[in-house]
């Protein structure tokens, strides 16, 4: 692991769609009917969506939709833009080993920061991803719980 950015297979793509309420609308009409088909014994359950912050997730309509179609909207983490849900596996427990500790520089933390990612047991960070292809399925590259 390196505390360096790179490009990663579930970073977004550069696109030309808008994104805005009808398009989000229409794409969230499109889980639901995957969902039905995919998983019939699903339809009377409560679904419980997770999605950001983006505004189009925020507007009025949108939010009107999910409640519409009786969908469970999980409140966002505030602070956390960036984060996705499987971040907090790992941040949770980077918080408590650098708690307390006083550094003099930033180098000084990127140093612990990846002495820890390094001593991490990469099986534990493995089996994310076997919970996260369990869990998830895509819908025009959107990655849905």
């Amino acid at each position: 692991m390196s505390t360096e950015d790179s490009e990663c297979s579930g970073r977004p793509k550069e696109s030309g769609w808008t994104i805005n309420s009808y398009y989000n609308i229409a794409l969230l009409g499109r889980l639901k009917d995957e969902i039905a088909e995919k998983w019939p014994h699903l339809k009377k359950k409560k679904v419980m969506l997770h999605q950001n912050n983006a505004p189009c997730h925020k507007l009025v309509k949108t939010v009107a939709k999910i409640h519409e179609m009786g969908f469970k909207l999980l409140p966002y983490p505030p602070h956390s833009t960036d984060l996705a849900p499987g971040d907090y596996f790992l941040f949770f427990d980077l918080k408590g080993t650098l708690v307390g500790k006083k550094y003099s520089s930033n180098e000084e933390v990127i140093a612990e920061t990846e002495a820890y990612f390094e001593a991490k047991d990469k099986n534990d960070i493995e089996m994310l991803e076997g919970r996260y292809n369990q869990c998830h399925f895509t819908l025009e590259g959107n990655y849905v719980e």
